[in-house]
């Protein structure tokens, strides 16, 4: 994966830029140790690492803006990073950047249930934003797999989703508002609590921008109350094509369930092996997930035996109480972990139509076989955003760039049966150089010259998103 050269000016610099630092900061807030920035070195896309010039680690908004303000003055690059999850390496550093971390700012600023909101300190994790509010039956919608440990802030960078996605949209459909801190230290509120800003939907920008624009702070999210219960069901299939199939015919019917997950076989064994969920031998399995009164969750699930019924399911398994729901969801929340203990992988998220799972399914078996690599499936079905995992060997030489072949064919797929090349993960470097596929030249000038405005020198996030040549050219290099 190709990234820029390094300034040398920056980089011979590095002392007298510290020392602005720390001048501006308090004193554990910046950390130049080369043996302690090697923490920082990668996110979880950790096929890439490169260790950054130093990391500031604030621990209020004040304090990003008066970090960004040294920075800013100095040229020197930035890369926001949450929690590090990121699987499309969207907070890889580069060698003359500083890694500006939010972990440090995880409060709960404001709650008010009458109108339906939490602020939070954008560096809060997932969970614990529900955590927060779950002991008086509410709850934040968005469930990305790696929510225990991923940061508000990589969700708003990257529009996280999660399992829970079909019913109740991403994150861009439950963020109210943001405090944003440009490049050159201004603060910015954009939104707030309610439904629907006046002007320009500058928070519909700022959602998705990968760190791109600006860093984010803090964040107003929008909280629901607990539904009065919830209950899965677990359908299992002899070919992967036939669970896609079922899949558009439950979209197709009008039924909304809650989820739909997909995995496949080898995803189901690998999590058999390390969760001991109890899921059936079969090709490809199905959860699917509904709420509501127990005579709506009834109906709903009455309505997905029948679809099931005409595509043969080797086993259909309704949840009878907490704890066998528990058992069905354990393999799928442990599948990513699962996958790791066999072998180094590469996740993709690809989005398609729903109706394209089936001949999408297929061609990535095809492509698999073409390419001598496994692809193990496992995704959120319901709305097509894809995760196929391709397995290799980071120890025998070629493999990683074979991967990467692999999964470049894989996501040009998506894009050619109507779909997009990211469907929360974010585009990072993983699918930098893929953009061209997507868009045309006049669409990739339009969402720069959006970054023109907020980052004129170009100094956020370096080497994300647009093709190297690209920015290469803003920056003037």
């Amino acid at each position: 994966m190709d990234m820029p050269t390094p300034s040398a000016q920056i980089l011979a610099r590095k002392p007298e830029i510290v020392a602005k630092l720390r001048a501006a900061l308090p004193s554990d807030a910046v950390i130049d140790d080369p043996a302690e920035t090697r923490a920082y070195e990668c996110d979880a896309l950790s096929a890439y690492r490169c260790q950054p010039l130093a990391v500031v680690l604030p621990r209020t908004t004040a304090e990003v803006a008066a970090a960004l303000k040294v920075l800013h003055a100095e040229g020197v690059k930035v890369v926001p990073r949450g929690a590090g999850t990121s699987l499309a390496g969207g907070s890889m550093p580069t060698e003359d950047a500083v890694i500006l971390g939010l972990a440090r700012m995880n409060r709960v600023l404001e709650v008010d249930y009458q109108n339906r909101f939490i602020r939070v300190e954008a560096g809060r994790t997932n969970l614990s934003v529900t955590g927060a509010i779950e002991g008086d039956g509410w709850f934040y919608a968005p469930d990305p797999s790696s929510q225990l440990a991923c940061a508000i802030s990589g969700n708003v960078a990257m529009n996280s989703g999660g399992a829970h996605c079909l019913k109740y949209g991403v994150t861009t459909n439950n963020l109210l508002g943001v405090t944003l801190v440009t490049m050159a230290g201004d603060v910015l509120e954009i939104g707030g609590p309610y439904l629907d800003a006046g002007g320009l939907d500058l928070l519909g920008v700022i959602c998705g921008s990968e760190g791109q624009l600006g860093v984010v702070t803090e964040a107003t999210l929008k909280i629901l109350p607990k539904p009065e219960g919830a209950r899965p069901v677990l359908i299992g299939f002899d070919a992967n094509e036939v669970a896609g199939e079922c899949v558009a015919d439950i979209i197709r019917a009008g039924v909304l369930p809650v989820a739909i997950e997909f995995m496949d076989r080898p995803c189901i064994r690998a999590t058999e092996d390390f969760a001991h969920a109890g899921y059936p031998d079969c090709e490809a399995l199905l959860i699917v997930e509904v709420e509501g009164s127990p005579a709506e969750i009834d109906e709903q699930l009455g309505l997905i035996r029948q679809i099931a019924a005409r595509h043969d399911p080797v086993e259909f398994r309704e949840a009878k109480d907490a704890a066998e729901a528990g058992r069905i969801w354990l393999g799928r929340k442990s599948a990513f972990g699962a996958m790791g203990q066999i072998n180094d992988y590469m996740c993709l998220d690809g989005t398609i139509p729903v109706s394209s799972l089936p001949e999408v399914l297929r061609r990535i078996g095809d492509l698999s076989r073409d390419f001598g690599l496994d692809v193990a499936n496992v995704f959120h079905a319901g709305d097509g955003n894809m995760h196929p995992l391709i397995l290799y060997n980071a120890n025998t030489p070629g493999d990683l760039e074979r991967c990467e072949a692999l999964g470049a064919e894989i996501l040009k797929l998506c894009v050619e049966v109507g779909g997009c090349l990211t469907g929360e993960h974010g585009v990072g470097i993983e699918k930098r150089d893929l953009m061209s596929v997507q868009f045309e030249a006049q669409d990739l000038e339009a969402q720069m010259r959006v970054k023109d405005v907020f980052d004129p020198h170009w100094l956020l996030n370096p080497a994300k998103v647009f093709p190297l040549a690209a920015s290469a050219e803003r920056r003037g290099a």
